[in-house]
């Protein structure tokens, strides 16, 4: 046996095509960007921008961790993100240039948590605002005015006082450069910028016995007033120039959980969007629905495209609608995984589509287009794995609930579950290629072998030697063979026509995907001991180890027809590929910011499709002509 750490050869760069996903839980997350044709969104640590009438997607990467608000200039020029850190650590708000699509300056001060962002009118500065943990307790600035210019630091102050909450949204006067109004936790204050003393003033502003957590800002177009959304499902309404306030509503039915979005049109108009998913249009002074919709999950974003006749909204489901203002109807325009996305496959001999699992979702996607053609829900349930049957006639899946639900893929129709599979849940499901058998591992350890008829599903054999869940099974070709991965650090090679073990493979590690090669003499396994190791199928024994990662276990892997290349996937966020026989990493693929959860390489070799925990799914160019 051979303990190989693969030398450092020239790594290319994999080319990332598209990404599906959208981060609907960062507060005013989604932008529509002045040239009216792009939106501009969070996803991890990348920034996408979306072309709204083509498929068209550029990245902007360069925050070391999750995005946790983006703003964009008036003119366009400019974009400005910034994300979370550890307690302690510097967090960065990165200024882009739109056009380029490239970073300007890395601008460094707070720590923790950028809260919120926003540019002045006419582009010279950007306020930035920190999160709770930027110690105001310290002399830490937590609300900083930098120059957009000489991308430096102008001044800066806490925002909030010392006996009130932090302040979690900033918003810019339409009109002058030099006023803006900050607004949290029963802090509303109005700041002016004194640029020859380099210093801003603060005024709080009076609201008299009302106390209330601020969630969402917006400014009337002609700067008369701001109004605030608040955790308690009601409307402030303040005059910037006196601070005082206007007035409040609606009086009676409030927006249930908070008024979590909010964006001002012309003539005191308002659209509203609250935390239970209820998009308004209403006017001042009653603020009584004029029109209304309900969308799913709570709205965290309301942008307007132009003057607003048409406006996007993105909720915390991670769904992006589009809406005319006039007739006030919703288009989905994109939606994505909300949770960790479990498991991705693709049917048998075709890379148009292929279908994913997260949570009490099973979704099936169109690969070129990035649309969802079909969404299965079963509530209050995890789907752990899915398999397509080889005639393409169902979906297979396997659930925490024990049972193995089989679906039809055009249409979603339950066609059989099969009830108490397993004890502690179904944790890894695979089909022959004849399509009678269902193999599926259990939490509890154990390996079913189902006959799957016309109307029947029968248990054929239940094969008890794993300790613990099972996390991966493979079947041989011909059907008449299968290995099986489980995190009691055990690979078994099992046949299928006794229904007895051959083969077992012992390893210190907690195994999370096996493979046949191609010509099924050897499996490759990978696993937490960040291992990638050769084993032969007749004796078990190992032929080689290789390193597979520096940090983090290994979760996914898949092999090629051929046998020439395969890919992993893992802890480190990295899409790595493989050359089989050299053991060496050949293209290594950046973009993820959760851990990498299942890849998949298309048939036929075009595309490789990794999915992560954050609930991305990534679609790569497979690196080597097929």
């Amino acid at each position: 046996m051979e303990n190989q750490v693969s030398p450092k050869a020239e790594e290319a760069e994999l080319e990332l095509e598209a990404v599906i996903g959208f981060n609907g839980h960062v507060p005013t997350g989604l932008q529509c960007h002045p040239d009216q044709e792009h939106l501009i969104y969070p996803l991890g640590c990348t920034v996408l921008i979306q072309s709204i009438n083509t498929n068209e997607q550029n990245f902007l990467h360069g925050h070391g961790n999750n995005v946790s608000c983006v703003t964009t200039s008036k003119s366009g020029v400019y974009v400005a993100s910034g994300q979370v850190t550890f307690m302690g650590f510097k967090a960065d708000i990165i200024l882009w240039d739109y056009k380029k699509r490239e970073l300007i300056a890395r601008l460094s001060l707070h720590k923790g948590k950028i809260e919120a962002l926003a540019f002045s009118p006419n582009d010279l500065y950007l306020v930035s605002l920190g999160g709770p943990d930027d110690g105001r307790v310290t002399e830490q600035m937590s609300g900083v005015v930098w120059s957009v210019a000489k991308r430096e630091a102008i001044c800066g102050s806490p925002a909030a006082g010392l006996n009130v909450g932090n302040a979690t949204t900033v918003i810019f006067l339409g009109s002058n450069d030099e006023m803006f109004v900050t607004a949290g936790n029963g802090t509303i204050r109005v700041w002016e910028l004194d640029l020859p003393n380099r210093k801003i003033w603060p005024t709080e502003c009076q609201t008299g016995q009302m106390k209330r957590i601020v969630l969402s800002i917006t400014m009337a177009t002609d700067d008369c007033f701001f109004y605030l959304g608040t955790t308690t499902g009601d409307i402030l309404k303040l005059n910037p120039k006196t601070k005082l306030l206007v007035d409040t509503g609606p009086a009676k039915d409030k927006f249930s959980l908070g008024v979590s979005a909010i964006k001002c049109l012309k003539m005191e108009e308002l659209l509203v969007g609250s935390g239970a998913g209820l998009l308004v249009f209403c006017k001042s002074p009653s603020y009584k629905p004029l029109k209304k919709l309900q969308l799913q999950g709570g709205i965290t974003s309301i942008t307007l495209r132009g003057e607003g006749h048409q406006f996007f909204v993105g909720t915390e489901e991670s769904h992006i609608y589009c809406v005319n203002l006039t007739d006030f109807k919703e288009t989905l325009i994109a939606t994505c995984h909300f949770e960790a996305v479990q498991d991705i496959v693709f049917p048998f001999g075709t890379a148009e589509l292929f279908a994913t699992c997260a949570k009490e979702d099973i979704r099936v996607w169109h690969t070129l287009s990035n649309r969802e053609l079909l969404r299965i829900t079963v509530h209050n349930m995890t789907c752990h794995s899915i398999d397509f049957m080889r005639d393409g006639k169902s979906i297979i899946s396997a659930w925490d609930d024990g049972k193995i639900r089989a679906f039809t893929p055009e249409t979603g129709r339950l066609l059989y579950v099969i009830n108490n599979a397993h004890r502690i849940g179904v944790t890894a499901i695979a089909t022959t290629s004849d399509c009678k058998r269902v193999i599926s591992g259990g939490g509890e350890g154990e390996v079913r072998v189902w006959q799957i008829g016309c109307q029947t599903q029968k248990l054929e054999e239940a094969l008890k030697e794993h300790k613990s869940s099972v996390s991966c099974i493979r079947v041989k070709k011909n059907n008449a063979e299968c290995v099986t991965a489980s995190t009691d650090g055990t690979c078994i090679i099992w046949d299928l026509v006794h229904l007895r073990r051959t083969q077992m493979i012992l390893a210190n590690t907690l195994f999370q995907c096996v493979c046949y090669h191609p010509e099924e003499f050897q499996i490759i396994t990978c696993g937490t001991d960040r291992k990638i190791a050769y084993w032969e199928v007749f004796d078990g024994s190992v032929i080689r180890e290789l390193e597979g990662s520096l940090s983090g276990s290994i979760n996914g892997m898949d092999i090629t027809l051929e046998g020439v290349y395969f890919v992993t996937g893992g802890d480190d966020h990295l899409v790595k590929v493989w050359d089989y026989n050299e053991g060496e990493v050949t293209h290594v693929g950046i973009g993820h910011s959760g851990n990498i959860m299942h890849i998949r390489i298309s048939p036929g070799n075009q595309y490789i499709i990794s999915v992560s925990a954050d609930g991305a799914i990534l679609r790569w160019k497979y690196p080597f002509a097929s």
